[in-house]
């Protein structure tokens, strides 16, 4: 196998780790473009090109996000993860809770290297030697920081079953009551607690706080019908997969946006993730 063609049998894994590390598909695709260069200037005595890869990305990723904090803490109203738009996983790896919003919005609590540790160890099954190697850090630091992060991603992993089938019924219902502006099918299928994020960057409308609970999105949704009824009525609504879940692309004339549905224990929605900025949805087809 040629230096060409090992890369490319593992850039879809570096893809995956680099999106979950950075929470944006453009920025993951310049790190993966960046560990092919430094892969091109590797000598020929590299014995593991998958370890080595691995390590190489994971660096790259946590040198961007130490950048970025500034970026995010500067950043227009909620931020939001760019939509992962792909097919239902084959990885055994790959678990559809590990891309979902709230899961990466759990990982942004986390620092550069706990994130590292955490998905190097817990989503991508290298052992602690492996990520210690990685990080240049001591094992039993590794072990540690992993051990934080699972304090603060824990709440995030579903602790109920809901068949796709069932959530991709809830979102479709869910898309469909608010075209027709039907606010008693809305109030049915939310649960009381459920969270809705929209995510403009300043550069679209959308709110500028997390709504938290079943009224105050009704409210929202109701204002939106009230003011804006042809924006209803002309928006294109495609099915999709977002970041594991069920959800639509949304394509309305001032551009495209996206929404996935997070389901919740009691058989009713309890997240919305709508994603409006511009700069982050330029890798849609």
């Amino acid at each position: 196998m040629d230096r060409t063609e090992a890369f490319e049998a593992h850039r879809p894994r570096l893809t995956r780790l680099a999106y979950r590390m950075l929470g944006s598909v453009a920025e993951a695709e310049d790190a993966v473009q960046d560990a092919w260069l430094r892969w091109q200037g590797a000598g020929d005595d590299v014995a593991d090109p998958e370890a080595w890869l691995v390590r190489v990305t994971s660096r790259l990723c946590v040198d961007r996000l130490r950048a970025a904090k500034a970026r995010r803490r500067a950043y227009k109203g909620p931020w939001l993860p760019e939509p992962l738009i792909e097919e239902p996983a084959v990885d055994p790896v790959e678990r559809a809770e590990d891309v979902s919003v709230a899961f990466l919005l759990a990982l942004e609590r986390l620092t550069p290297l706990e994130r590292a540790v955490f998905l190097l160890h817990d989503v991508f099954d290298e052992d602690y030697a492996a990520v210690a190697e990685t990080l240049g850090r001591s094992e039993a630091a590794v072990r540690q920081l992993a051990s934080r992060a699972r304090i603060h991603v824990r709440a995030a992993r579903p602790r109920f079953s809901v068949s796709e089938e069932e959530v991709s019924r809830l979102a479709m219902a869910f898309m469909a009551a608010a075209v027709k502006g039907d606010f008693a099918a809305l109030n049915a299928l939310l649960a009381e607690d459920a969270v809705m994020i929209s995510d403009g960057g300043g550069k679209r409308k959308a709110a500028l706080r997390p709504l938290i609970g079943r009224e105050d999105i009704l409210r929202l949704l109701q204002g939106l019908a009230w003011r804006e009824p042809e924006s209803w009525e002309s928006l294109e609504i495609r099915p999709a997969r977002v970041n594991g879940y069920p959800g639509a692309i949304l394509v309305s004339e001032d551009g495209p946006a996206t929404v996935a549905f997070e389901p919740g224990p009691d058989g009713r929605l309890r997240g919305i993730y709508m994603v409006r900025n511009p700069e982050k949805l330029g890798h849609l087809r």
